[in-house]
């Protein structure tokens, strides 16, 4: 009787050991689950500011490298872009091209007006090409100090960006002036971008330098 009795709590207590193991690796393979789950971080959108930053910063390496064919795909499809060789943006003087134009005439010697130098009062006229490198990258702008929305270069031009452009985005590259110079010979480069089915393209370039 003793040997039954003996058998019966042998058997007991191993089918209890086996149900305790089982109940253990369940819970073991329930947090492991919740573990890989909680693992994959959620994927962000870019907000505003780091889209049009991008933006900004591809267009500078476009000109800065001479790759115009680049640089044309971020003009506007509808409106163009607009180039003002100063603060103050002229929309019957100042030269303005379609994705097309330029495409057109940046490989060519063709000589355009830009706009009239302060001082002097001397038009200025130039190729693309040379109108780009000589004036519109006449500082290293991808090394400038980047702002959005914001003016930094603050001189004695007047400056209507915000009546021209009343519903875009610009941003600015500045580069600080010499102490030399009083901090007199500062220069920084205006992107303007407006959205247009979903994505960012230049409306205008905008250069801004202390003026007489």
């Amino acid at each position: 009787m003793k040997k039954l009795f003996l058998s019966i709590f042998i058997i007991s207590l191993v089918a209890c050991t086996k149900e305790s193991n089982k109940s253990t690796n369940y819970k073991v393979d329930s947090t492991t689950q919740t573990s890989v789950q909680t693992s994959n971080p959620d994927q962000t959108t870019p907000s505003r500011e780091e889209i049009i930053k991008e933006a900004n910063d591809e267009v500078l390496k476009t000109i800065k490298s001479r790759d115009y064919k680049r640089f044309a795909e971020f003009i506007h499809p509808e409106k163009g872009v607009r180039f003002s060789m100063y603060a103050f943006v002229d929309p019957k003087e100042d030269k303005q091209f379609s994705k097309a134009d330029f495409e057109k005439y940046q490989p060519t010697k063709t000589i355009f007006t830009w706009g009239t130098m302060d001082g002097s009062g001397d038009l200025y006229k130039a190729t693309i090409d040379d109108y780009f490198t000589k004036w519109v990258y006449s500082k290293d702008f991808v090394t400038g100090q980047f702002s959005l929305n914001k003016f930094q270069g603050k001189g004695n031009s007047l400056n209507n960006l915000k009546e021209i452009y009343p519903k875009a985005d610009f941003t600015e590259n500045f580069i600080k002036g010499s102490q030399a110079n009083a901090e007199m010979d500062w220069k920084c480069l205006r992107l303007v971008f407006e959205e247009f089915q979903g994505k960012y393209y230049l409306v205008a370039v905008i250069n801004n330098q202390w003026t007489i």
